[in-house]
């Protein structure tokens, strides 16, 4: 971890300007292309992103077994490898495409540099999804020894926007990895955070992926009350009415009579239910 006061210190100025990737890679004295061989090459660790689209990959790994790579990898020499400092991606690709040597250029920078480099990319660039973004900020701030607030002011951003953020990080891996495929939205996942038992919040993501609830949908769910709260049969229940009807629906009464409870809000709205029950007439 850098403490602050060493490369800690402006590094809230440095977050905020986006052309200081491009100074450290572009230098006068840039080397000419040479051919490295791709085994001796290792990712940045410190990269954000952390899975590749199969799909894209392979198109790509296509185009470079057709074209070559047109963008030379930028590398950085360590102690018996070259660390990828940009061009990640087209790596992985060579690699599908059988190549056995890339073009690189080889930069001679220091390693502090080169976490800048990473710096920027893992919180500035705007593909990352938002798992990927979770994984930057919470890279950053534990590198860097910032707060929450010091990131978000360098970002622009609000405190509660990097803290809710870093907060998917928490989720069951298995919903996590629906975040990061776009099954779920950051907001269906706010939500499931809520739920602590991750094999029930597994089960919740999974429902929701597959009948497509939006998030007030989702909302109103989670917000039906049941009589028994420890009856999951009931909480079942009231999830698959409210699904089923698209409205809240709660479980009413205590002894012998009991009710369940369905909101409408407007006369279309009682006879859309109504459909959903009754069937339609046609």
């Amino acid at each position: 971890m850098v403490k602050k006061g060493g490369l800690g210190r402006g590094i809230n100025s440095f977050i905020k300007d986006t052309n200081a990737v491009e100074r450290l890679l572009r230098q006068d004295d840039e080397k000419e292309l040479k051919s490295i061989l791709i085994d001796d090459i290792v990712a940045n660790e410190k990269q954000a992103r952390k899975k590749f689209s199969e799909e894209a990959l392979n198109e790509l790994a296509k185009s470079i077994e057709e074209f070559g790579i047109i963008q030379p990898i930028v590398l950085r020499k360590t102690q018996d490898k070259y660390m990828i400092i940009a061009g990640e991606r087209r790596y992985r690709a060579a690699k599908i495409a059988g190549l056995k040597e890339v073009p690189a250029v080889i930069k001679e920078i220091s390693e502090q540099e080169a976490d800048k480099i990473s710096l920027i990319e893992n919180v500035q660039r705007i593909d990352l999804n938002p798992i990927e973004e979770a994984i930057g900020y919470k890279n950053v701030i534990e590198q860097y020894n910032l707060t929450q607030e010091e990131l978000a002011q360098a970002l622009g951003k609000s405190r509660q926007y990097i803290g809710n953020t870093i907060r998917l990080l928490k989720l069951d891996e298995r919903v996590m990895d629906f975040v990061y495929k776009g099954l779920l939205t950051p907001s269906h996942a706010k939500l499931l955070l809520a739920i602590k038992d991750k094999n029930q919040q597994y089960k919740e993501a999974k429902r929701i992926v597959r009948l497509g609830n939006t998030v007030k949908e989702t909302t109103l769910i989670f917000k039906s009350p049941a009589t028994v709260p420890n009856d999951i049969y009931k909480e079942q229940a009231i999830r698959d009415l409210s699904n089923l009807l698209g409205t809240k629906v709660s479980l009413k009464g205590k002894g012998k009579v009991k009710k369940i409870e369905i909101e409408y809000y407007s006369d279309e709205d009682l006879s859309r239910i109504c459909e959903a029950i009754l069937g339609s007439d046609e």
